[in-house]
């Protein structure tokens, strides 16, 4: 009986001459800076174990990683984002292809596809409108993609406009606006 390949490969799995190797001979595709066999099929859970490939199940994927996921990016980022709750405990020292940062965060902005943990395309929203350093035409088009998917952004400005003490709350709303310049979207507290 042969044994199916794992969903997504990375060089904990493999060496990466054989990754490349497999590559050539038309076995794997790359999927961010991963491998998968070429019978599976392009999506968020894949793209959310390759984002996952070498760090801890407990890390969230966030703003560029989770836009990623999501199909809102086309390439991943080349520093994955990763988050982790603060009451979770993670002792992980980031490498120098991530950032890791202690957040707040609801159970309610968390998806668990296939093990992998991403931030909701909602929550992805908002932290990349609070966190973005610059916040241009590429910004703004990757939160199109998002709101393409299903987000509304009147509800992530509404969410952003009633979480008391949220820093970057003003910019945050503003950048919104400046995505949909004709919404009606509420004002900060």
């Amino acid at each position: 009986m042969l044994e199916r390949l794992p969903h997504v490969l990375s060089p904990v799995d493999l060496p990466v001459a054989e990754l490349y190797a497999a590559r050539l001979d038309g076995e794997l595709f790359p999927v961010g800076g991963a491998f998968s066999p070429v019978d599976e099929i392009e999506q968020p859970a894949l793209r959310a174990a390759a984002v996952h490939a070498e760090v801890s199940g407990r890390l969230i994927a966030e703003q560029l990683s989770a836009a990623w996921v999501w199909g809102a990016v086309d390439t991943p980022p080349v520093r994955h984002q990763f988050c982790v709750a603060t009451a979770s405990r993670v002792s992980h020292s980031p490498a120098r292809w991530m950032t890791l940062r202690e957040v707040i965060i609801n159970e309610d902005e968390i998806s668990d596809l296939g093990g992998f943990l991403v931030t909701t395309p909602d929550r992805t929203v908002i932290d990349l409108v609070r966190f973005s350093e610059s916040f241009g035409a590429i910004e703004r088009a990757i939160i199109r993609r998002l709101a393409g998917g299903g987000v509304s952004l009147e509800a992530a400005a509404e969410t952003v406009r009633r979480r008391r003490n949220l820093p970057s709350k003003r910019r945050a709303l503003a950048r919104l606006a400046s995505v949909l310049p004709t919404a009606e979207l509420p004002e900060a507290e």
